[in-house]
C-alpha cells in the first residue's frame, strides 16, 4: 500500500487516497477486488461528517461517471464499508470509490446525488476529490 494525495496516483494493487495532511483527514483505502457478489468494499473510509461512500464508473481519463453503488458513512473512521452495486460491473471495469457529503438534499439519510448535482455531492479537500480507483476482478 502507498499513500496518495487526493487521488493523484493509482496502483494496480490498491491505494489509499489522503486529502490534506492532518489528523483524521477524509480518505479512502481499497484494493482491486472481485465484484461477483454484487458488492464493492473499502477497507477503511474516513469522513469528517456523516456522508456516503459512492461508487462511480470511471476509465483511463479518471473522470467520475455514473453512480453504480453507495453506502452510508459515519463521521470518523469506517471499517469494511460495503456498497451494494445497483447495476452490473464486469471484471476489468474501473471503479472510483469517493467520499460524498450528506449536504443540501431534501432528506437526511437518503442518497440524493446525481452527476453534477449539489445534493449529497463529493467532498473536496484543497479542491481535490477524496477518492481512490480500483479495478473490478
Amino acid at each position: 500500500m502507498r499513500f496518495i494525495l487526493a487521488a493523484t496516483a493509482f496502483t494496480a494493487l490498491g491505494s489509499i487516497a489522503i486529502a490534506g495532511g492532518h489528523g483524521m483527514a477524509p480518505a479512502v483505502k481499497a484494493m482491486d477486488q472481485s465484484v461477483a457478489n454484487g458488492v464493492v468494499s473499502a477497507e477503511t473510509v474516513t469522513a469528517e461528517k456523516n456522508g456516503w461512500l459512492v461508487v462511480h464508473r470511471t476509465d483511463a481519463a479518471m473522470k467520475p461517471g455514473p453512480v453504480v453503488g453507495h453506502a452510508p458513512l459515519r463521521a470518523g473512521e469506517n471499517a469494511d464499508v460495503a456498497a451494494i452495486l445497483t447495476e452490473a460491473v464486469a471484471p476489468g471495469d474501473m471503479l472510483m470509490l469517493m467520499v460524498h457529503g450528506e449536504d443540501g438534499g431534501m432528506q437526511t439519510g437518503i442518497f440524493e446525488y446525481t452527476l453534477g448535482a449539489k445534493e449529497d455531492g463529493p467532498v473536496r479537500v484543497d479542491g481535490n476529490l477524496v477518492m481512490t480507483v480500483i479495478t473490478a476482478q
